[in-house]
């Protein structure tokens, strides 16, 4: 999300960031640049508008002008701004109340949202120690209420069954009799979507608000219609008392339109946005963070608490402890660390959040995020277990087959082999001079470029 918003704004601040003054007419051409970009990037007008308003009511005042670093001060209050438009800071459930706390998520059909109440209730039974029940209103959609029981089975978390022949009201109550008794924490409802509003839609869906009255009500639409999200949404916020937004589909959205201007349209913050398909791609939406990675400042908070949830502990532990004995880095625990960045979204995944990112042009960016990891992967898969364990006998004849057999060139295996001797060097520096000996180990991978530490 936000790649052409934030190639546009970044050149843009990366000229101000180095002047030693600031005039307005330099402000007002920032402004005008940002304007640009942000309509280009489907922001809804009205957004625009206020957004640039707020910008130059600061920036033409003392703030900027009188600033020792005048193009920092001005990215700085870009950044602030973008952060007040999208809601400050990020929005927790409410689930504070008797249980089961019942959410209740509506949305248009075709949006994700049976897929993002298996999302959800995966993300609170790990990151909120939830005991969880889920159940499908949807009488409608055929597979809608199978689709949800496998979901279920995948997250972990309880599903109470429903069939067609059922009044979505009555299979509510059912589920939260069904949620008391088995000592549920937070009951999640999913409902029928429609390929447009419309009246029935809307007085089905207020009839079962009334009647289950949730804690949260949730509208999950899709990022990728761009500011009609945030006009869809507003529909539902005049018709339902929604909580909050789930945006889904981000990482299919270059432009990010729609992040933008649900919050300030609705009223209603953006709790959580959807990225890929696998069952934990749901992220809390942190207004702050997103504001930074449109700037081309990155999001390494993020990147920290998506490692912390996604390595395996354990075998992060057991590499540790081999490396500290001075055992031998393999390339079995390559594969495993390759496996692990895989996990969190491949090289792609982590680049996003890179400060900087903005700047790499885009054939560099597209050949490191594009089959790389799989490529290497294949590629540790096709050699044999004594090869793996003992990679010095790779001699021309054995990479010539392991590259056959994983259908890449010897010159990929090579390339690999480096990759793997310059990881394995750094392993060593580091059980023998801890982290500066890390540091060294990652200058050298880096092709001897200054590190801070010596």
């Amino acid at each position: 999300m936000f790649e052409s918003l934030t190639q546009r704004l970044s050149g843009t601040m990366e000229r101000l960031r180095g002047r030693g003054r600031l005039s307005e007419e330099n402000i007002r051409e920032a402004t005008r640049e940002v304007r640009i970009a942000l309509l280009e990037a489907d922001v809804a007008l009205p957004v625009v508008q206020a957004l640039i308003e707020r910008i130059k009511v600061r920036a033409v005042g003392q703030e900027v002008l009188k600033s020792l670093t005048p193009g920092q001060a001005l990215i700085r209050i870009v950044r602030d701004e973008l952060t007040t438009v999208m809601g400050a800071q990020a929005s927790e459930l409410d689930l504070n109340v008797p249980a089961p706390a019942v959410i209740l998520m509506a949305g248009l059909q075709g949006a994700g949202k049976t897929t993002t109440v298996g999302k959800l209730a995966k993300h609170l039974k790990e990151r909120r120690k939830k005991k969880v029940m889920v159940v499908s209103a949807d009488v409608y959609r055929p597979a809608a209420i199978e689709q949800l029981k496998t979901l279920a089975a995948q997250a972990g978390v309880q599903f109470h069954s429903s069939d067609a022949g059922q009044k979505p009201e009555a299979i509510v109550r059912a589920a939260i009799d069904d949620a008391r008794k088995s000592y549920a924490d937070v009951l999640i409802v999913d409902t029928a979507g429609r390929l447009a509003i419309d009246e029935a839609m809307m007085a089905e869906i207020k009839a079962l608000h009334a009647a289950v009255d949730p804690v949260e009500t949730l509208f999950v639409v899709d990022a990728m219609t761009g500011q009609d999200a945030a006009n869809t949404a507003k529909a539902f916020a005049e018709a339902l008392p929604l909580t909050g937004v789930v945006l889904t589909k981000t990482d299919g959205d270059a432009r990010g339109g729609a992040a933008l201007s649900v919050r300030y349209i609705t009223g209603r913050p953006i709790k959580f946005i959807g990225t890929g398909e696998k069952i934990d791609g749901l992220d809390v939406f942190h207004p702050d963070r997103v504001a930074s990675r449109i700037l081309d400042m990155g999001d390494v908070l993020s990147l920290v608490e998506q490692v912390e949830q996604q390595v395996d502990k354990d075998k992060a532990a057991k590499l540790a402890q081999k490396v500290a004995k001075g055992k031998k880095f393999d390339l079995n625990d390559m594969r495993d660390q390759l496996g692990q960045m895989q996990d969190m979204g491949g090289i792609a995944g982590l680049m996003d959040k890179l400060p900087g990112i903005g700047q790499v042009p885009d054939h560099l960016k597209q050949q490191a995020i594009g089959k790389e990891v799989p490529r290497m992967v294949a590629i540790i898969d096709s050699m044999t277990k004594k090869e793996r364990r003992n990679p010095t006998l790779l001699n021309g004849s054995r990479r010539a087959r392991i590259a056959r057999g994983s259908g890449t060139t010897p010159a990929d295996v090579n390339k690999l082999m480096k990759q793997y001797q310059q990881m394995e060097k750094m392993m060593g520096k580091m059980a023998r001079g801890g982290m500066k000996g890390m540091m060294r180990g990652l200058q050298g991978m880096m092709g001897g470029r200054d590190m801070p530490f010596r």
